[in-house]
């Protein structure tokens, strides 16, 4: 145990994920090196990053303006939306550049161990979505490990007798039980290619 501040320090930076006691305690003692001008800077991008960003009021995935800028672009097809767990799972699958429509991301998933059920999750949301007479796609990218199925299953019972709603779901490529966002580009890619529908027998378009 050391005293105060540096204590305070490395108790804080062990509760990032991924982060232990050792690591903690050798980010502390390495930014204790750091000039001074360095670690404001560091303080002030933290601050800016808590202060200055929001959700999306389209799809909920994480920006600095009220529209993020996906949703902004004209150029992306507004026919079809990629549901996801997470905001990071967006950048994930837009490194695989397979892509090019919208997004909707749920804010995690259904998950009874963790109190979290269908009422928690941005569902009524995507539902909403739907309204739009554009929309004739709903891809569901959820991780493919239990909670992730179980959230996958879920949406696309319910919106499985929508009219002129056809629902995919990745499938090929992924490994069951893993996260989406650790995923490399050309595995996603594929698992993109090999979608399959989930509400009738017809196979997903690969250009998509």
């Amino acid at each position: 145990m050391y005293d105060g501040p540096i204590q305070d320090l490395i108790d804080e930076l062990g509760r990032l994920p991924g982060v232990g006691p050792k690591s903690a305690q050798r980010i502390a003692f390495w930014l204790l090196d750091q000039p001074q001008a360095d670690v404001e800077q560091l303080a002030n991008t933290l601050r800016t990053v808590k202060e200055g960003t929001h959700l999306c009021s389209i799809c909920f995935n994480v920006t600095d303006s009220d529209i993020c800028r996906i949703c902004r672009d004209p150029r992306r097809d507004h026919s079809s939306i990629c549901v996801v767990e997470e905001s990071k799972d967006v950048m994930a699958i837009e490194r695989t550049r397979e892509f090019r429509g919208l997004y909707h991301v749920l804010g995690g998933s259904i998950s009874p161990i963790d109190g979290r059920g269908p009422g928690d999750l941005r569902i009524a949301e995507l539902v909403r979505r739907l309204q739009d007479p554009k929309v004739s796609e709903i891809i569901l990218a959820t991780d493919p490990n239990l909670e992730g199925d179980a959230t996958a299953t879920y949406i696309s019972r319910l919106l499985g007798e929508t009219p002129g709603i056809r629902v995919s779901r990745l499938a090929s490529g992924l490994p069951v039980g893993g996260d989406l966002e650790y995923a490399d580009e050309v595995t996603l890619g594929r698992a993109f290619s090999g979608r399959r529908y989930v509400n009738d027998e017809e196979p997903a378009d690969q250009s998509a």
